[in-house]
């Protein structure tokens, strides 16, 4: 039988209380009862520690629960497995905290790069990579792109006139469950280097927040002229309603020249957007703030 979970971090409170005094008692609450059956398991004598109501912890009882976890080959006290990856978990002991360790997909982030060859792969117009967050040398990079739609990742190139002054742009996909979590460190880890960060998605409301809750600098974007002759009712759907709150207070803030005052305008009072796909190559660079 495991220690409980609940049980070690009880037990994890309390060794840091006998650093302050010689014992401590604990009334018999659910994580107590759990390391009484466990130490009745694992032979562990409480008889002069335990009453109904409560049961008294020392040092020495602490040191008998980390013999037997050492000799079943399970993390001692103090030592947490919540948050660490099953490999890092593995290190620790034989024990694997599921509920709480870190997701296998957790700092990872697909980016997109210009091709290089491999042996026996036909050479694509981009070389896609699932790579860790804490890899990638961000110095390396003038910009970094932000792709909404996978669809539109797989196809992105950062080849074009708009994005022409940026030099070694950093094209990642915006994630999603599988990515979400990579990307959010990464977008906090680019926010601190103060270049741009472009948002490239669907025009419509919930783009242009996502865009805006990822820190973003600009959004890439057709003129305004193109998009007011092709933007449809059809791409604001009723269910992004919800985010016009946030947009609308965007809004008030900007500017009476600043050139997203025209955009959001025609997103929230023409009701009007254009997904990503639809948007075409002829795009230009918006500053967002």
């Amino acid at each position: 039988m495991n220690l409980p979970s609940r049980a070690r971090n009880g037990l994890n409170g309390v060794a840091r209380e006998l650093l302050r005094q010689p014992a401590v008692e604990k009334p018999r609450r659910q994580w107590v009862d759990d390391l009484v059956a466990w130490c009745h398991q694992h032979d562990i004598d409480l008889a002069t520690r335990i009453n109904s109501k409560t049961l008294r912890f020392d040092s020495a009882l602490l040191a008998q629960i980390n013999n037997v976890l050492d000799s079943a080959r399970i993390a001692p006290l103090g030592r947490s497995l919540s948050g660490l990856t099953s490999s890092a978990q593995a290190k620790e002991g034989v024990e694997e905290n599921k509920a709480n360790r870190e997701r296998p997909r957790a700092r990872r982030v697909l980016v997109s790069f210009s091709p290089q060859p491999i042996a026996g792969l036909a050479i694509e117009p981009r070389a896609i990579h699932d790579v860790d967050v804490h890899t990638l040398k961000l110095s390396a990079f003038s910009a970094m792109i932000q792709v909404e739609n996978l669809d539109s990742f797989y196809e992105f190139s950062p080849e074009l006139p708009a994005l022409s002054s940026y030099v070694n742009p950093l094209v990642v996909y915006r994630g999603d469950s599988y990515y979400g979590g990579g990307f959010a460190l990464l977008a906090e880890a680019w926010r601190k280097t103060h270049r741009p960060h472009i948002y490239a998605g669907d025009f419509d409301v919930k783009g242009v927040t996502l865009a805006l809750d990822s820190n973003a600098t600009h959004l890439l974007l057709p003129s305004i002229e193109w998009l007011i002759q092709n933007a449809t009712p059809l791409h604001v759907p009723a269910e992004q309603f919800s985010y016009q709150r946030r947009l609308r207070k965007h809004l008030a803030a900007l500017s009476p020249a600043h050139p997203l005052r025209d955009y959001l305008t025609l997103l929230l009072e023409k009701q009007r957007g254009l997904k990503q796909q639809w948007l075409g190559e002829e795009v230009i660079c918006v500053v967002l703030a």
